[in-house]
């Protein structure tokens, strides 16, 4: 005989959005306990309703609740949920020492680049030389951030400054490295100053190195919940194997139509991939490295007549090496379909220990004794450079042939940019690399010479490459561009808001309206509607930044080989206002860099700045690092087998009635760990989501993972779903899937005063949705409708279909 709902312990899951909050505020009390998890993330209730101690077992398949097991679940029964708050924020911004993250900006951009992939159904290939693409501009930013530290260490301080006795003269840290200053020692000889200074960028790339392995732990060695019973062949069923056209294994009928990407068994399990890249990544920086040393003592050598055999066999092994390494970054993308533990020990061991003793072979060959102590000129790497600005601008417009023709396999109207996002966004990356670089060499040339400028008149010194300095010339017309596409956006929103003063007042009618009132309502809601033009912003922006930096590389490779030259051939006011913009925007690129650098170091002494940067990664690493290894960390590897394990022990342990409320970014954290469970599972459970941006963002931006496909799904697996948002929320909005979406909520709750509000209701926005009524209204709602034992899903599983029919099942599915 069943038991009636009210008789079933009733649970309230909830997950914080993006800034963080803690337990207090999320129960409403200031007494809590933890009653699972650590210090970095943890499940609190109320003192009043947490158990003496719960130890939760694997979920062990229908029937493993018992009745003494769901008599020890405390709580006032009926339709009141025990709350439970899953607290997450210190995965993103509980560690000061993150904050210098923010220096990784460009390395997090391109990785979201890859999973802005737009839905595709039968182009297994093409989805495979999307990630492959992706993962190439990731290593090009890589060797950009290596060869702007050579730039500064071995060119502009070792070669130019150190070489120079205008430069050198006043700076005692330089004097034993200066031949001017300290003429005959050992160090004053450009091997093996050049040498000496190598170490800087060396110490940078393990660093990098270091930082990515110390996460590997925390992070990818979080395995999701295990299959448990045979329900979950599905899954294995169509994703299996490495092959997109792998034959299932398990009954036809048992094959979803459409395996979500976030349902597969390896999506939260990136191990191998990280560890291939950040080998890769790894030896491309000691490569570039021991190129910008060999490289420079080899042409020295020519030029002075000395062996250069050695020099030119070392160049001939960079070479090589590089190739393997573009091989190991292009050779395959994630193993989703299938948990994978295993990682390629032979590429992640070989290659970095390979480029690491041909760095010490280069550094050995620089050391040796050479008769000349002087350096002229600048070390040969603007070619590196203008190489890498070009093969960036290749890839970019590769990767958006790549996408358009995905985007074609399956149209949808909501795609951002018509399926472009992806290389917009690889284009941000690029140019933000481009301005971190640029300007830090900027900074540092402008501090080596003095008060003077340095390329130009009486500077000794030749300063950074020339492309660097038409890119600074190009900074300042995107700013302008930025700005008026600012402005235009700023007065729609303004006439937006002015006609959306009448729809305001019919919201509240029977009350005496106010026109501030009224004004400040409908310019909530117009400014939260900016979120759906940011598309357009972006759209606008990459193509403004494709056409300035392809003007930028065309003067760099036509003009001078100093900055002072780089401009002298054309008409004086064309002349003059180019190095007008060359000033301009070699300052603002420095004050750029500076300013990231400030506020990094901020962080460190300062709290609320660092939740400012904990917000910024909430948002930037949700997703698994498939693309750069050095880019910050995936919480979600650690959040959603929290929740996961959560879930489905609770519910095998107790068989009651779940609500999984999440709000904001714990939304997404909701939606992800419910495609985690066994589908008996995820059929025991409803989900709440408030201030979603499901669709709004991740729907329209991420279409492969969050489209309407795989969202229908999402309702169609859980038992029930219900959606709330405001039009007043810049961020959360409707999921667009018949039977979720609530009304949308009256923000604010009454439009003065009242007997119930003595003062005017806030405008609550993005935050506070518990606040309303209808949030509870909600909540008691799905838990009715939650069936008190165990159902299977609410629909039958669909039909299996072709091969051809089902979307390519995870990245790199084609490739060998």
């Amino acid at each position: 005989m069943q038991s009636a709902p009210g008789e079933q312990p009733a649970l309230e899951l909830l997950v914080h959005g993006v800034g963080g909050t803690t337990p207090a505020e999320m129960l409403d009390d200031p007494h809590t306990v933890r009653v699972a998890g650590d210090d970095t993330a943890a499940l609190y209730r109320r003192a009043k309703d947490a158990p003496p101690r719960e130890q939760d077992t694997p979920p062990r398949g229908e029937g493993a609740s018992s009745r003494e097991e769901a008599a020890k679940e405390p709580g006032p029964g009926g339709d009141a949920p025990v709350q439970e708050a899953y607290v997450w924020c210190n995965l993103t911004s509980g560690d000061a020492s993150r904050a210098l993250w923010l220096l990784l900006l460009p390395f997090m951009v391109v990785n979201l680049a890859h999973w802005m992939r737009p839905r595709a159904l039968r182009r297994p290939r093409l989805v495979s030389l999307y990630g492959a693409l992706v993962r190439l501009v990731g290593l090009s930013l890589t060797v950009l951030l290596v060869a702007a530290a050579c730039e500064v260490a071995l060119d502009l301080t070792a070669w130019q400054c150190a070489g120079t006795a205008a430069c050198a003269e006043g700076r005692a840290w330089l004097g034993f490295l200066s031949p001017h200053a300290s003429p005959g020692d050992w160090w004053t000889q450009p091997g093996r100053r050049l040498a000496l200074a190598a170490l800087v960028p060396t110490a940078l790339v393990l660093l990098l190195w270091f930082l990515a392995h110390k996460t590997w732990s925390a992070y990818e060695n979080q395995r999701p919940l295990p299959a448990t019973d045979g329900t979950d062949t599905a899954h294995d069923a169509h994703d299996a194997g490495d092959s997109a056209h792998d034959a299932p294994t398990a009954p036809a009928a048992k094959v979803p139509r459409e395996t979500p990407g976030l349902a597969r068994p390896g999506f939260w399990y990136g191990r191998r991939i990280v560890a291939r890249l950040r080998a890769a990544h790894t030896a491309a920086g000691l490569l570039t490295v021991a190129a910008g040393v060999g490289t420079a003592v080899t042409a020295q050598d020519a030029a002075h007549g000395g062996p250069a055999l050695a020099g030119r066999l070392l160049c001939g092994l960079y070479a090589v090496l590089g190739v393997f390494v573009v091989a190991a970054v292009c050779r395959r993308g994630r193993s989703e379909r299938r948990l994978d533990p295993a990682f390629d020990r032979l590429t992640v061991r070989a290659l970095p220990l390979a480029a690491l003793a041909l760095l010490l072979a280069t550094l050995g060959y620089a050391l040796a004794d050479r008769p000349a102590d002087r350096s002229t000129g600048t070390l040969p790497g603007d070619a590196l450079f203008r190489v890498l600005t070009l093969t960036q601008g290749l890839l970019v417009l590769a990767l958006a042939v790549v996408a358009a023709l995905l985007h074609r396999s399956a149209p949808d109207r909501r795609t951002a940019l018509r399926g472009y996002g992806g290389p917009a966004t690889a284009l941000l990356a690029c140019a933000l690399g481009g301005v971190l670089t640029g300007g830090l060499a900027q900074r540092v040339a402008d501090w080596l010479d003095g008060p003077a400028t340095p390329g130009e008149g009486a500077s000794p010194l030749p300063g950074p490459p020339v492309l660097l300095s038409w890119q600074a010339a190009v900074l300042p017309p995107m700013l302008l561009l930025l700005a008026l596409l600012a402005a235009r956006l700023g007065i729609a929103t303004w006439r937006r808001a002015r006609a959306g003063a009448a729809r305001v007042d019919a919201d509240y009618p029977g009350v005496r309206h106010d026109e501030a009132r009224t004004r400040a309502i409908a310019l909530t809601r117009a400014a939260a509607a900016l979120t759906d033009r940011a598309p357009a912003l972006l759209g606008l922006g990459a193509a403004g930044t494709l056409v300035l930096g392809a003007v930028a590389l065309l003067g760099a490779w036509t003009s001078g080989e100093v900055p002072g030259e780089a401009t002298a051939g054309l008409p004086a006011a064309v002349h003059g206002i180019a190095q007008t913009c060359q000033a301009l925007g070699s300052w603002l690129t420095g004050l750029a860099a500076l300013l990231f650098l400030a506020f990094g170091r901020r962080a460190y002494r300062d709290p609320h700045a660092r939740r400012t940067i904990g917000i910024l990664w909430d948002v930037g690493t949700f997703w698994p690092r498939a693309a750069h290894p050095f880019a910050p960390p995936c919480y979600a590897e650690r959040a959603v087998p929290d929740l996961t394990w959560r879930m489905a022990t609770w519910t095998a342990r107790t068989g009651g009635r779940l609500v999984l409320s999440g709000h904001s970014q714990g939304s997404v954290l909701a939606a992800a760990a419910a495609w985690q469970l066994p589908p008996r599972a995820r059929g025991r459970i409803a989900l709440l989501t408030y201030g979603s941006p499901l669709e709004r963002l991740y729907g329209r931006w991420f279409p492969a993972h969050f489209g309407p496909t795989a969202l229908a799904g999402l309702h169609t697996d859980v038992a029930h779903w219900t959606n709330l948002y405001r039009a007043t929320d810049p961020i959360g909005g409707p999921v667009r899937i018949p039977g979720v979406d609530h009304d949308p909520l009256r923000d604010p709750l009454a439009y003065g005063r009242t007997p119930d509000e003595p003062l005017p209701p806030p405008i609550h926005g993005h935050g506070d949705y518990p606040a309303d009524p209808a949030f509870a209204k909600a909540r008691t709602a799905l838990l009715h409708r939650l069936r008190p034992t165990a159902p299977v899903p609410r629909q039958p599983a669909r039909t299996s279909t072709t091969p051809e029919e089902a979307e390519p099942a995870g990245e790199g599915a084609g490739t060998p």
